[in-house]
């Protein structure tokens, strides 16, 4: 199983989309909220390359991109092969 993070804020829709599109999934995730931590929020935008809105996707450490990303990604049908369900 491919280790899935989800940096997250409270009251984010954009969070909550893409956290419903992985519930959809059936995959396991790791939630990360940065809404009140700062050192959370600074490590979440230098593993995103300079990134700071929510939410920000990374499989197995390889940043995976926002919400607009995996929808993207998952209408091109690459998504299940990247979260490894395929």
């Amino acid at each position: 199983m491919k280790r899935i993070e989800i940096y997250t804020t409270m009251f984010c829709p954009f969070c909550s989309r893409a956290k419903k599109l992985l519930n959809s999934k059936g995959v396991d995730y790791k939630e990360i909220d940065v809404t009140v931590d700062g050192d959370l929020r600074e490590e979440m935008t230098r593993r995103a390359n300079g990134a700071y809105t929510v939410p920000q996707i990374f499989v197995d450490g390889d940043h995976i991109g926002d919400s607009d990303q995996i929808h993207m990604l998952d209408a091109k049908g690459t998504l299940d092969q990247i979260l490894g369900i395929t």
